[in-house]
């Protein structure tokens, strides 16, 4: 296997190193545009070709030329900037004055994430645009924030899961400088920066991966076609190509953590998995630099082996997304139970999620037609991500509805302090700290006409279970990204201003009460009350005790408080948290309010 690194890299002496693997090919000639140059590359083992020169500048740009016949971009290229189809361009990414060497990330358990997708999340829908709010996310209280996948996609407007060049940085974003850029200033801030990455496949337009080599395998099927072959002929090299993908975002462009989307979707049923492997050469990376970087994956798959350390047969992930958690509180709050929500009662499952971490553990599942699930009764709340919605559960929603369209004011602060009690890792989506009211809908840039006509369809039978009147917003028009957009001047309005000081406030104490912000899941009693809809999450450390109350009914329900001399000292029901005519109530006394939630300590 090549050491290597994939593209093309500069060294000390301005030397260019160029590497492509592309064992279908006879010959390859590197095609340098703006000097006419054509430069021929050498073979090399299993397929590699090699090229070291000092006629090549960054910003050049190039493509390849494979038995004279086929022109295509570099798979490994850093940038862009005509597009998925255009030509590459070279970048020194060693060209970036950093500033954060101060830097050394912070404690996973700290992490109180915000979900940001880059295009819509300002007017200017860049990572300029982005630095522009990171003191705004910094009073919050937020300590990292967790921006959806940026790598090249056709167009301007993707969710970002359709990129095709897992080394390049959306050109319309701002591209390689703009990223570091960012991630730099957010070190500055006091802000730690997760990046979702795809490994479970490739977008379709401007995907030319199958030209240079076998990258895909056809013996498994996924949602997206052949899957990433990561254990077929051939597969030691794509292996190769996304661990130093990995290591690159860690190494070169100081991010903090990965979120590895859809991991269930990888197929690799090598001796060592490629997960395991990719945090065998994170473990190498870190021990080299001092620096922690941390890896959380999106799984549906409730399989502890995932997160469980190496040295205990797991594969090493820190954490991951749990799904599991959100749909028991959406049902709960009075959501739909349609779809993959079919599967879970409300507030049973709720409180089993507070306990468990997973809520199929083992048990049987109607949804899927069988026992589904492992316990996780050591694995730490650090290792779990839990959230009340995110760009999946609203965008796949046919009108992109965010709770705030959904479920009463009084409901979303309920819905927010459930989330920022727990024992996990708190997830907020862009806006929803200030009640948002523009939705967050499924949108594209496509420029194959087959392509966009496949993907209207396909977005109607995705969302076939859960709307069945109206036509959905098309994903292709412009119009669909801008609806999108954060209205930032919403802020201006009472309703919002409240909501933001709620959730403010909200962070505040999770931050400030140690029964909250420490993460020990032994520590925790949870009870509830279908009946009624309430449920009391007891958390305590050392001598600290912390009782939530929490009521998802509609109307006042009794409150017997657990213990004497206890102190009020969070009411979402309290004037301060309302606005307009919402009913308030500063002293609860021995009832609990409608949709509310209400947090005790000891005096």
């Amino acid at each position: 296997m090549a050491a290597q690194q994939a593209g093309i890299t500069f060294t000390n002496d301005g030397k260019a190193n160029v590497m492509l693997w592309a064992p279908y090919a006879q010959t390859v000639k590197l095609l340098l545009i703006q000097k006419k140059l054509t430069l021929p590359m050498i073979k090399k083992e299993r397929g590699y070709w090699e090229l070291q020169t000092n006629q090549i500048q960054a910003s050049d740009l190039y493509k390849f030329l494979l038995d004279g016949k086929k022109e295509l971009p570099d798979p490994a290229s850093k940038s862009q900037p005509d597009g998925v189809h255009g030509a590459s361009q070279a970048i020194d990414l060693s060209l970036t004055s950093w500033t954060d060497s101060a830097w050394k990330n912070i404690p996973l358990e700290d992490y109180l994430i915000y979900e940001i997708h880059t295009g819509t999340f300002t007017p200017e829908g860049t990572f300029k645009g982005i630095e522009t709010k990171l003191q705004y996310l910094k009073e919050l209280g937020i300590t990292a924030i967790e921006i959806m996948p940026v790598t090249q996609f056709p167009g301007e407007r993707n969710w970002g899961y359709d990129g095709v060049f897992p080394y390049a940085v959306q050109n319309s974003y701002g591209g390689v400088q703009g990223l570091m850029e960012l991630v730099d200033a957010c070190h500055k801030t006091g802000l730690a920066v997760i990046l979702d990455v795809v490994y479970n496949h490739v977008g379709p337009e401007g995907n030319y991966f199958n030209e240079f080599g076998p990258y895909f395998t056809n013996k498994y099927n996924t949602p997206w076609g052949s899957a990433v072959n990561f254990d077929d002929a051939g597969c030691d090299e794509v292996r190769k190509y996304f661990i130093d993908n990995v290591l690159m975002w860690f190494r070169d462009f100081h991010i903090d953590a990965l979120r590895m989307d859809a991991v269930h979707a990888i197929k690799d049923f090598s001796p060592k998995h490629i997960l395991q492997e990719i945090k065998e050469a994170v473990d190498v990376l870190v021990a080299d630099t001092g620096r922690p970087h941390y890896l959380i994956v999106e799984c549906d798959l409730n399989d502890k082996r995932f997160i469980n350390p190496i040295t205990q047969n797991g594969l090493g992930m820190d954490g991951q997304w749990i799904d599991e958690f959100h749909h028991a509180l959406r049902v709960t709050a009075g959501g739909e139970r349609n779809g993959y929500y079919s599967d879970f009662n409300g507030i049973a499952h709720l409180a089993k999620s507070y306990q468990d971490a997973y809520v199929y553990d083992g048990i049987y599942s109607e949804e899927r037609q069988k026992t589904f699930g492992t316990k996780v009764t050591e694995n730490p709340g650090q290792q779990f991500v839990v959230f009340s919605q995110n760009h999946d559960h609203i965008g796949n929603r046919m009108l992109g509805e965010r709770s705030s369209v959904l479920f009463s004011f009084a409901m979303q602060k309920l819905m927010a302090g459930a989330v920022l009690v727990s024992p996990f890792l708190p997830l907020l989506f862009m806006g929803e700290e200030w009640t948002e009211q523009n939705p967050f809908l499924y949108f594209v840039s496509h420029t194959d006409k087959e392509l966009i006509a496949a993907v209207r369809k396909g977005r109607k039978e995705e969302f076939s279970h859960f709307h069945t009147d109206g036509e959905a917003p098309d994903p292709q028009a412009e119009e669909t990204f801008g609806q999108s957009k954060l209205n930032w001047q919403s802020l201006d309005e009472q309703q919002h201003q409240t909501m933001l000081h709620y959730y403010k406030s909200l962070i505040a104490l999770r931050k400030q009460t140690p029964a909250l912000y420490t993460l020990n899941r032994k520590n925790l009693e949870v009870t509830f009350n279908e009946a009624q809809q309430t449920l009391q999450l007891h958390r305590w450390h050392q001598q600290q005790q912390v009782y939530c109350f929490m009521n998802f009914s509609k109307q006042e329900q009794p409150l017997a408080l657990p213990a004497e001399n206890l102190k009020l000292i969070f009411n979402s029901s309290a004037a301060e948290f309302s606005y307009a005519d919402q009913p308030t109530q500063n002293q609860p006394g021995d009832i609990i309010p409608p949709e509310s939630l209400l947090i005790y300590t000891h005096v």
